[in-house]
């Protein structure tokens, strides 16, 4: 195991890349939707927005609204997303093999972290899953301050978990993360399987796009080898 001061820091987005929440997501949106009725967005639509702030997110999936009506469609996403929730048994899978690359991550000595769009509410109930709590050193959301793709999150993660930026590796699936990790001066590492295709992963400046979990595991192996950020 590496000495504290040499282990590297993996900074995890939730919606995606470690949790498989694209139906959850889904489903809040055109309740939400209808509910102010508006038209019910598509799923091309919505991935796009996955990662912002949700008051970002829903500006953006409609544009047109006054601050008003947007507070209104943000009150009844926040409530759609409530009421799935609280479904007896109803809990956003992980996808498979996340679970076993954190736990293999903590074993070797990596600083975990994690910067997400969600609200604090949300990066509770994630936390509360089985080892989570344990895993973490800390939690950076939208709620805290800016949101991706600006730097903050990070900046945070880096000073609570002790790390510096070529020692950190941010990993998403969204541009917005990307983004967010250049902003920062850290590793953009992309994941394949979330709501933003890789090409668009790629485009916004992901040093490496990984098709699934081995392939990241291989990837943060070969990080944590160099600690330099390519």
């Amino acid at each position: 195991m590496r000495r504290a001061g040499d282990a590297p820091l993996a900074v995890f987005d939730i919606d995606g890349t470690l949790v498989d929440s694209r139906a959850a997501i889904l489903e809040a949106a055109t309740t939400a939707a209808r509910a102010v009725g508006l038209a019910e967005p598509g799923y091309e639509a919505v991935r796009q927005i996955v990662g912002l702030s949700l008051h970002e997110a829903l500006r953006q999936l409609a544009p047109d609204l006054t601050e008003g009506e947007l507070a209104e469609f943000v009150a009844a996403y926040q409530g759609a997303f409530r009421a799935m929730h609280d479904r007896p048994g109803f809990e956003e899978p992980l996808y498979p093999g996340a679970m076993d690359l954190l736990d293999r991550l903590s074993r070797d000595g990596w600083r975990l972290s994690l910067a997400t769009g969600q609200s604090r509410r949300g990066v509770e109930r994630n936390l509360a899953r089985a080892g989570w709590a344990d895993l973490f050193l800390s939690s950076h959301c939208a709620e805290d301050g800016p949101g991706k793709p600006d730097p903050a999150m990070l900046v945070r993660a880096m000073a609570v978990c002790g790390g510096a930026p070529e020692r950190t590796v941010m990993i998403g699936d969204t541009s917005h993360d990307m983004r967010m990790a250049l902003n920062a001066g850290v590793r953009p590492q992309g994941v394949a399987w979330g709501f933003h295709t890789a090409d668009e992963v790629t485009a916004s400046g992901a040093v490496h796009v990984a098709e699934d979990f081995p392939a990241l595991e291989q990837a943060l192996d070969r990080f944590a080898g160099t600690r330099r950020a390519a």
